[in-house]
């Protein structure tokens, strides 16, 4: 577990644009569980790779005509049964931190792995992304 004092920035870096924090468990099954519309989950994580790509990344796409319903987070090596939960929503993709999910109508749809992350600008992530909500969500209202 990683100190709240080191943490709490990077959390607010998503918090503070809309994303909705999940820390327990239960909020996430009530946040994933979920079978209508779009919804955009955040593993985030320490790394500098969420710092410099996901976390912009995300924030960008977001900006998009077409975007998510509804935006979460989960915070790996913070809150660690919420991401444990979230995970299970992942499968079967194997544990990455950071990464950035796409679920329509309660199935996941799109999914960036870290190794898809990693070493790529957030302007691409972002690319990334936007070309889902197109497919998947309606225009923000």
């Amino acid at each position: 577990m990683y100190p709240a004092e080191f943490t709490i920035p990077m959390a607010k870096d998503l918090t503070g644009f809309g994303f909705e924090a999940l820390t327990t468990p239960e909020e996430v099954d009530a946040a994933l569980g979920q079978s209508e519309g779009t919804v955009l989950l955040v593993v985030n994580s320490v790394c500098g790779c969420a710092a410099a790509m996901a976390r912009p990344g995300a924030k960008m796409a977001v900006r998009n005509e077409n975007r998510p319903d509804r935006l979460y987070t989960v915070f790996a090596g913070v809150d660690k049964a919420a991401t444990a939960q979230a995970r299970e929503y992942l499968l079967p993709y194997p544990p990455s931190s950071p990464s950035i999910a796409l679920f329509h109508d309660g199935k996941l749809v799109h999914f960036l792995e870290r190794h898809h992350i990693e070493g790529r600008p957030a302007e691409i992530i972002a690319q990334n992304l936007k070309m889902a909500f197109d497919k998947y969500c309606v225009p923000a209202e």
